[in-house]
């Protein structure tokens, strides 16, 4: 070991991610850092912790540092702190729990301008960060108590990333001034400050699932850079924000589970703004009225699938999406598809035939409204949609033929409606579970129970034959109801396209 530590005066970068155990500076992994270990690969960080005497050796020109997926337990040793030219250290996916040294000071004359302490067990109040620091994220951790004020004195500091903790308190104001701010999941309280003057370089703003009341900042379309907006699962009582729709990059907004109330249409009852928005989800809320039928046609971005669009975005942040039925958590936010949740409001009237027109919509949820009227026969367009819910609304109608050939679309529900006719027989719409048509008087065919010719469909196999004769009647039937459809489709289509021309 003292020969290789003789080499280190002229060591720039140390990576030890996932070390073999038989080679000690051997990397099995060629993009190192980034691969989880395996279960016989040992704490390299704590093996040259120990080996290494600072007190004989030092490194004078280690500028970076990465240990980061390892199993490096205990805690940061003090000597990291005083190496000269550190900038950046990762030390994220560990079982780490502390810091060497009693003093919260102990990293404000570090040289490290990037610290990432990310999946730790590092609990108590948050150290004073270094005066140089621009990069600092330190997610899923144990810290509790307020956001250290020391944070304002730290005037390079661009990207702030404190999810996933116990923090308490207030959110200090001076963080309006940062590019990315990630509190998500903590126990913050108060307001969302209110302090973002002009040409603010805001990006990415997270305060989803903590305590936070009062209104949204009024102050938010001064940040002509904001791309993402989260605030979902607090307390806050405003209506809906429609001055958002001035921020021209604005791609995801999550207002879901709070107290939001008033119309979700703007005032003058035109199209809603947001000409970049792709994901919207607003559940959860009390927001009422109808929605006029070009409410979406100012969507522009939401209307280009992939392929289109040319792009494929991702968003520094996470949203937790309700899919397929179920609530998922998404990390880094992929803007190629849109997303639209309205569920758990009060919204009324019909749904807009301009909801067609949202071409890279994957997840559609208007559930639990109050919405009339038939469903739109425009859905039968939305060719990459996976996930459908209508239910629990008061929908009246049949299903339009042509969401049965929506090959990508595997979860629907309408369920708790007062539709009636057949159930259409595409494989689409055959694959659901029964639930997904229950609580609709006028619904029969497969696969509920009640056939559409006055008998009970039987629970054993019909024989082939007259499988053939049923299959020979159905075809006649939907080429007589797909023309009805195309012909009232096509009747809607001029309709709302002389609307639209007029606006």
């Amino acid at each position: 070991m003292s020969e290789l530590l003789l080499r280190l005066n002229f060591l720039l970068i140390l990576l030890l991610s996932c070390v073999s155990p038989s080679s000690f500076f051997t990397f099995n992994n060629p993009v190192v850092g980034l691969g989880a270990c395996g279960p016989h690969q040992i704490q390299a960080f704590t093996q040259f912790k120990n080996e290494f005497d600072t007190r004989a050796f030092n490194l004078p020109n280690l500028e970076s540092i990465d240990v980061s997926n390892n199993r490096v337990s205990g805690k940061i040793p003090e000597w990291l702190w005083s190496l000269p030219r550190l900038s950046s250290v990762f030390i994220g996916d560990n079982l780490l729990t502390g810091f060497e040294g009693s003093s919260s000071e102990i990293l404000v004359n570090s040289s490290v301008q990037i610290l990432v302490l990310d999946s730790n067990s590092l609990e108590g109040a948050l150290p004073h960060l270094p005066l140089s620091i621009i990069y600092f994220s330190t997610r899923y951790n144990r810290f509790g108590g307020n956001i250290p004020l020391s944070i304002c004195n730290r005037s390079s500091l661009v990207v702030l990333n404190l999810s996933y903790n116990n923090f308490t308190g207030p959110i200090p104001p001076c963080l309006s001034n940062l590019l990315i701010l990630n509190l998500r999941k903590n126990n913050l309280e108060g307001s969302i400050p209110d302090k973002y003057y002009a040409d603010a370089p805001l990006r990415s703003l997270d305060v989803g699932y903590n305590r936070l009341t009062g209104k949204l900042p009024r102050s938010l379309p001064n940040c002509s850079s904001l791309q993402l907006l989260s605030v979902e699962h607090n307390g806050i009582e405003d209506t809906f924000p429609f001055y958002l729709k001035a921020l021209p990059k604005l791609q995801v907004v999550i207002l879901s589970s709070n107290k939001l109330y008033g119309p979700l249409s703007p005032p003058d009852q035109g199209p809603l703004g947001f000409p970049e928005l792709r994901i919207l989800e607003i559940a959860g809320n009390k927001l009422t009225g109808s929605l006029p039928q070009d409410f979406f046609v100012n969507w522009k971005a939401s209307s280009l699938t992939m392929n289109e669009d040319m792009g494929l975005y991702m968003i520094y942040g996470t949203i937790d999406l309700r899919y397929k039925g179920l609530y998922m958590e998404q990390k880094n936010v992929l803007t190629s598809s849109a997303t639209i949740d309205f569920s758990g409001n009060r919204l009324e009237g019909e749904i807009p035939e301009s909801i067609g027109l949202l071409k890279a919509l994957i997840s559609l949820n208007l559930s639990n409204n109050a919405f009339t009227g038939h469903i739109p026969l425009s859905l039968a367009n939305l060719k990459m949609i996976e996930s459908l819910d209508l239910s629990s609304n008061q929908l009246s109608g049949t299903i339009p033929n042509g969401l049965g050939n929506l090959s990508f679309m595997a979860y629907l529900n309408v369920s708790h409606n007062q539709l009636n006719g057949e159930i259409p027989q595409g494989t689409q719409i055959t694959g659901q579970p029964k639930s997904s048509f229950e609580g609709n008087a006028g619904f029969c065919g497969f696969p509920l129970e009640d056939s559409c010719f006055g008998t009970k469909t039987p629970p054993a196999q019909q024989s082939k034959e007259e499988e053939e004769e049923e299959e020979e009647e159905k075809e006649e039937e939907d080429q007589v109801l797909n023309w009805k459809g195309v012909a009232i489709g096509y009747g809607v289509g001029v309709l709302l396209g002389l609307a639209i021309a007029k606006t």
